[in-house]
């Protein structure tokens, strides 16, 4: 039923909102110029710069760890990390194509950094600290060539690799107490190292960048200064600056055509500094600590990513920061539309709340609150606030186009607050905590007051609805129960038990039904009169159903959860009518825009993603 997902037909993705920041130099210009190149999850994405289009590379079977453009632009190739004892793959995508050209496995556990040569012959491929070997492959015949351990014995883990630009057997090592500079012996099936000396010099070298004519290479390090090397002698000529290290080591190094470098450094500060002595020209601060800089065609415009997953654009001439692309950097917990409107949408997060424009997915507001996480949010009836549940046990409201902090609820649950509703005359909020309380609170203005406290569940509450009256809310909890409530007495009026953690409880439109879903990978069809179950549909594969939506109408419903798919359901059949395949991290809300025309799934690796919804309206 809802296992041969290979003949259902697949939703349409419209958007997504995402950028992982944490993969050094993984946001790249593609050379012609017109694409920007990056990795979230288990994708690659391919994103026009003239309109903004994306595109995406799926066959990664876990996360991106690095990414890589060849010269000529034909090849890109991404690895990615995997268990450990398992090995990772190393996929080289043919760009004209969009399609893979290979898959090639030898690394243990993690590829941590790609080279192509620049006559697009050779890709040689640098595996993760439990690895630790050093691959050379040829593009043509797809196989290895050779291999060889990266560092000596006595040497720390090698972490970065880069090849000349004009010689297709030399290329570059580095890392932690080691430098190398490699030679292909191509007719013997050998790669020959020759140590660089650095005298008494000790670093640990995070990234290699060699200008175009291969005399010198400069190599970015922990300790926030750069080295430049002669590559003819393989002796260190200098080291700079002298003075003013970079704050937090150099996370990424580009060499301009001028000769003067830019730096991304781990504070955020991006600099434009010159050739010779390290001398800082220009800077600017970034949120989020650089760990991408993209040249795009002779120079005239770079772009860099920061691990606040930011993507910033500059030109060389006014040297001014714009930022073009933002996301979240960690899990997204929740998603909610404003009643009757589809024109926006909010997620939380860690640390901040964030409202987004749906049709052009630009960030329209953030509300900060640092070193908190928020749990669940929504949007009252009227649009006039916004109700968030975070884990320091505090409820929030917030005004929606400001972000002004209208109330504090200081102490609403003792486990952190976990689930929040607001009741249609928008005069009171329901919320569930991490030790079970379900509370009624009722605002007033500037100030609020407990209603009533019910105490039933056992554990933490996860889903709360509140029926169209007013007069009744369902709750659903990891103890296995879904307690449907009576909002005028404050009591029980039924309780449905399973052998489950459930995670989300949806009320069917008519509200005589609800629907549950949780960690036994079931969705459950409940009478809300009597409790009684309907009957229960094999949900996913495998996992959790984590989020669940139902549409107006009430004939489809929408879920998503460990198994990474997204799934619209026929309410009545009980059969799978759509799939959606976009997300690699365990999808944690979905919603049905109000004008069903479109929807919105969120994922634990920070991804927000819109789909075509594929049963509109009828007009």
């Amino acid at each position: 039923m809802a296992g041969d997902a290979q003949d259902i037909p697949r939703l349409e993705l419209e958007a997504v909102i995402g950028f992982n920041g944490h993969v050094f130099s993984g946001l790249r210009v593609h050379p012609d110029r017109e694409h920007l190149i990056y990795p979230l999850g288990c994708t690659v994405i391919l994103k026009s710069l003239k309109d903004g289009k994306q595109e995406f590379l799926h066959g990664h079977t876990n996360n991106v760890s690095c990414v890589t453009v060849s010269k000529s632009g034909r090849y890109i190739a991404s690895g990615q990390v995997t268990f450990m004892g398992f090995k990772a793959d190393l996929i080289i995508w043919d760009y004209e194509k969009r399609a893979i050209h290979a898959r090639l496995q030898l690394h243990k556990a993690k590829v941590e950094e790609l080279a192509f040569s620049p006559n697009d012959k050779y890709l040689v491929s640098l595996g993760g600290q439990d690895d630790g070997s050093i691959v050379v492959w040829n593009l043509e015949s797809k196989e290895a060539i050779c291999g060889s351990p990266a560092s000596a014995h006595s040497a720390g883990h090698c972490l970065t690799i880069k090849y000349t630009n004009h010689s297709d057997t030399v290329f570059i090592s580095a890392g932690n107490g080691t430098m190398r500079v490699w030679e292909l012996d191509l007719p013997n099936r050998k790669i020959r190292p020759t140590e660089c000396q650095t005298g008494q010099l000790k670093r640990i070298v995070k990234c290699i960048e060699i200008p175009d004519d291969d005399l010198f290479f400069y190599c970015g390090t922990t300790s926030g200064d750069i080295l430049k090397v002669n590559l003819k002698t393989r002796l260190l000529n200098s080291c700079g600056p002298r003075k003013q290290k970079f704050s937090k080591g150099v996370n990424t190094l580009k060499v301009l055509k001028s000769g003067d470098i830019l730096v991304g450094s781990g504070d955020g500060m991006f600099t434009l500094c010159s050739g010779p002595n390290f001398k800082t020209i220009k800077k600017v601060q970034l949120e989020g600590g650089v760990t991408s800089i993209a040249v795009r065609g002779e120079g005239h415009q770079f772009f860099a990513g920061t691990e606040a997953a930011q993507i910033y654009r500059f030109g060389y001439t006014d040297f001014k920061e714009e930022l073009i692309a933002t996301s979240h950097n960690s899990a997204v917990k929740d998603v909610a539309f404003p009643f009757g409107s589809s024109e926006l949408f909010a997620t939380c997060s860690q640390d901040d709340i964030r409202v987004w424009h749906a049709e052009t997915s630009k960030e329209l507001l953030r509300i900060s609150v640092p070193n908190m996480t928020c749990n669940a949010l929504d949007f009252m009836i009227d649009g006039h606030s916004i109700i968030s549940a975070w884990n320091d046990g505090k409820i929030r409201v917030f005004a929606p186009e400001t972000g002004r902090a209208m109330l504090v609820i200081h102490n609403a649950h003792s486990m952190g607050v976990t689930a929040i509703a607001g009741t249609r005359d928008c005069k009171r909020i329901i919320s569930g905590g991490g030790e079970g309380q379900v509370r009624v609170w009722e605002i007033l203005q500037g100030s609020h007051r407990l209603i009533e406290t019910m105490k039933e569940h056992k554990a933490t509450v996860t889903s709360i609805k509140i029926k169209s009256n007013d007069k009744e809310c369902v709750t659903a909890s990891s103890d296995g129960a879904c307690i449907i409530w009576d909002l005028v007495r404050f009591v029980r009026n039924q309780m449905v038990l399973a052998n489950t953690l459930f995670r989300s409880v949806c009320y069917h439109p008519e509200e005589y039904q609800i629907i549950t879903s949780g960690t036994d990978r079931k969705i459950g069809y409940w009478e809300v009169y009597d409790g009684s179950a309907i009957r229960e549909l094999e949900g996913s594969l495998s996992g959790a159903i984590n989020g669940m939506h139902i549409s107006q109408n009430g004939q489809h419903f929408v879920t998503g959860g460990d198994e990474k798919l997204v799934k619209v359901w026929d309410y009545s059949e009980g059969e799978v009518t759509h799939v959606g395949v976009g997300h690699s991290g365990s999808i944690t809300s979905v919603t049905i825009s109000s004008n069903n025309r479109s929807m919105v799934s969120t994922s634990a690796d920070g991804a927000v993603l819109r789909w075509r919804y594929p049963h509109p309206p009828s007009p």
